[in-house]
């Protein structure tokens, strides 16, 4: 059941363009996200949709445009706004993205080591909090060589957390997973979204895992949202390229690369 939105806009992308090895990339992207709400952002693969996220946070400046969190610009900011801004977001990356001559208890604590006071046993005691939250025990002297995709996928999530984001970004969290082990990963998003109070923005070209949990969905195309809509809106629509993308036809409106 979709939840009532707030009318409190999180995140507001305008008019973002991006140029990347000569390749229009983005070629202006308008979207709102509303606080605490589950949207997804799905596409073809090589259409902007991680690159979208990496805006979001001033990991890539766009070459027009802007990018608000909280009403405030993210672009082109200095650098205490920007780190003030960023300390809102917790990412998962694409294959968790772990160090991996770091322990568990080294990556989930990274940004806690690098930008708090805290104690070495505190930052213990918060990573086992988080930790137990994505459904692990007993694993922070682990290597990430010694854990399943799946465990690695809860790892990166747990460290997206440690510093409690109100929001949280997922970059592809289902790719390369297994059916169960993804459905996992699914409930652990929800989950989160429940027990964290968090807007989530989960990027994906899964749409089992988009269906499950998304409450809106916007679609990008060309470098821009063709579509938004609420999830029944979605599955009933008319649009040719949205019919076309979650059905996943060969035939239609949409260029294949």
């Amino acid at each position: 059941m979709t939840r009532i939105q707030s009318d409190n806009i999180k995140v507001s992308l305008v008019d973002v363009h991006k140029n990347l090895g000569g390749k229009d990339i983005l070629t202006g992207v308008n979207l709102d996200i509303h606080e605490g709400e589950s949207i997804v952002i799905i596409g073809q693969s090589g259409s902007g949709k991680s690159v979208t996220l990496r805006h979001m946070i001033a990991l890539m400046e766009p070459d027009r445009g802007m990018v608000l969190v909280d009403g405030e610009k993210i672009t082109s900011a200095d650098e205490a706004t920007r780190v003030r801004l960023r300390s809102k977001f917790g990412m998962l990356f694409q294959g968790a993205a772990l160090f991996d001559s770091m322990n568990v208890l080294e990556n989930v604590g990274f940004m806690l080591y690098r930008y708090t006071d805290k104690s070495d046993e505190e930052i213990r005691e918060i990573v086992k909090q988080k930790l137990a939250l994505v459904g692990l025990r007993n694993v922070e002297e682990k290597k990430p060589s010694e854990l399943s995709g799946g465990m690695k996928k809860r790892v990166g999530l747990a460290r997206a957390i440690a510093l409690e984001p109100e929001i949280i970004l997922y970059d592809e969290p289902t790719t390369g997973l297994d059916p169960i082990t993804a459905d996992i990963i699914n409930d652990l998003i929800i989950d989160m979204r429940d027990k964290l109070n968090v807007t989530s923005i989960v990027v994906t070209h899964d749409m089992t895992s988009a269906y499950k949990v998304g409450e809106r969905i916007a679609m990008l195309y060309k470098g821009k949202i063709i579509y938004t809509g609420l999830m029944n809106e979605v599955q009933q629509t008319r649009d040719e390229y949205v019919r076309q993308f979650i059905e996943g036809r060969a035939e239609g409106p949409i260029d294949m690369v």
